[in-house]
C-alpha cells in the first residue's frame, strides 16, 4: 500500500519528474581545483539540459580573522580564493534558469539538479547556504514542510531541485529547523547501511525509505561490482541483474537512484584532466558497457568526469 500512496504522491504533480522517469548526466566534480579546469561548468552545460551538477562545498576560515566562509572546493589546498555556490553556480546558470521560467514548459522541470557534497558539517556552514538558497528560492522545487515527516509531500517543481546529502547534521538545518507550513529548499538521501558490498541486499544497505526531505539514494559502484572500478572484471549478466534490483528496490520506495563515478579513462588522460584514479575502469569501452547497462536500467544520476562521452549516449530505456 506504501507503494502507491507514493505514486500517488508522485502523479499530484502531473509534471512531475518521478523516479525512473528519466536519466541525467551527473557532472561530478564540477568546479575549479587550484585554479585550474575552470571550465568544467562550461563543459557540462554545453552538453544541454536537463542534467545534474555536482558541487563540492568547504568552510573555509580566515586563519588571521577566524571569519569563516563557503567555498565550492573538494578540501585539497584550500586558500580562500575558491569561488563560492553564488558566483560559480547560481549566477552562471541565471540566463538558462531565468530562460526556462519565462517559457514555463514545466515538463521540463527541474532541467538542473544540484547535487551538494558538503566536505565539512558545520553548523553555520549549513546555515549560510540555507540562507543563500533562500535568495534563489523562486528558481528552486520545494515542498511543504509539514508535522509528520514520514510520508513525502507533493513537490513544487520549479527549474533547479537541490539534493544534499545523508548527514543528520544537514538534517538539523534543512528541515528540522524549518518551521511546519515552510518550504523546504533542499532535500536529502537516506542512510545507508555501512560496509555494504555487491553481496549485501539492497533492503539491507538502504535503512529507510522515502520520507518528506530524504528523497534520493546514493551508491558508489562497489555494491554493484566487487571491488569498485579499479577491480572491475567481463560486464556479466550477474551484474546487470544486481544493478537492476537495487535501481527497481530504490523506485518501489518512491527515491532517486545514482551511482558515482564511472569513468573510463587512460591514466595520462586523467592526471591531465584531474580524474580521481579510484574512480576508473580503464578503458572508453569497459565504462560504455556500464553507462549503457545504468541507462537501461533507468539510473536517475550517473555520475561521470566524462561529461561529453556520457552524453553523447541515448538515454532510452529498454
Amino acid at each position: 500500500m506504501r507503494f502507491f500512496a507514493l505514486l500517488l504522491i508522485w502523479a499530484a504533480g502531473a509534471l512531475a519528474q518521478a523516479p525512473g522517469t528519466r536519466v541525467l548526466l551527473d557532472a561530478h566534480n564540477c568546479y575549479p581545483e587550484g585554479g585550474q579546469r575552470t571550465q568544467r561548468i562550461e563543459r557540462a552545460l554545453s552538453t544541454g539540459t536537463p542534467l545534474a551538477i555536482e558541487q563540492d562545498l568547504f568552510w573555509y576560515r580566515d586563519p588571521k580573522t577566524g571569519a569563516g566562509k563557503s567555498v565550492v572546493s573538494h578540501g585539497d589546498h584550500v586558500t580562500g580564493n575558491e569561488p563560492s555556490l553564488r558566483e560559480h553556480f547560481f549566477e552562471r546558470v541565471r540566463p538558462i534558469v531565468e530562460k526556462a521560467l519565462a517559457a514555463d514548459r514545466r515538463d521540463d522541470w527541474p532541467i538542473i539538479v544540484l547535487n551538494l557534497d558538503f566536505k565539512t558539517n558545520e553548523p553555520e556552514h549549513h546555515s549560510e547556504i540555507w540562507n543563500l538558497l533562500g535568495e534563489y528560492e523562486t528558481w528552486l522545487t520545494t515542498a511543504e514542510r509539514v508535522e509528520e515527516e514520514g510520508t513525502p509531500q507533493p513537490l513544487q517543481w520549479k527549474p533547479i531541485l537541490v539534493l544534499t546529502g545523508s548527514s543528520d547534521a544537514q538534517k538539523a538545518t534543512f528541515h528540522d529547523k524549518v518551521p511546519v507550513g515552510g518550504r523546504l529548499r533542499v532535500f536529502g538521501a537516506v542512510r545507508v547501511a555501512e560496509g555494504a558490498t555487491w553481496k549485501t541486499a539492497p533492503e539491507a544497505i538502504m535503512k529507510e525509505r522515502a520520507t518528506n526531505y530524504r528523497r534520493w539514494w546514493n551508491n558508489p559502484w562497489s555494491v554493484v561490482e566487487e571491488g569498485g572500478q579499479k577491480a572491475a572484471g567481463e560486464w556479466t549478466r550477474d551484474d546487470e541483474q544486481r544493478l537492476r534490483a537495487l535501481v527497481k528496490h530504490a523506485h518501489q520506495n518512491g527515491l532517486w537512484i545514482r551511482f558515482y563515478t564511472l569513468n573510463g579513462h587512460s591514466p595520462l588522460t586523467g592526471k591531465k584532466m584531474g580524474f580521481r584514479p579510484g574512480y576508473n575502469f580503464g578503458s572508453l569501452d569497459k565504462v560504455m558497457e556500464r553507462w549503457r547497462a545504468a541507462i537501461e536500467a533507468g539510473v536517475d544520476f550517473v555520475a561521470t568526469d566524462m561529461y561529453e562521452e556520457f552524453a553523447g549516449l541515448p538515454r532510452t530505456q529498454q
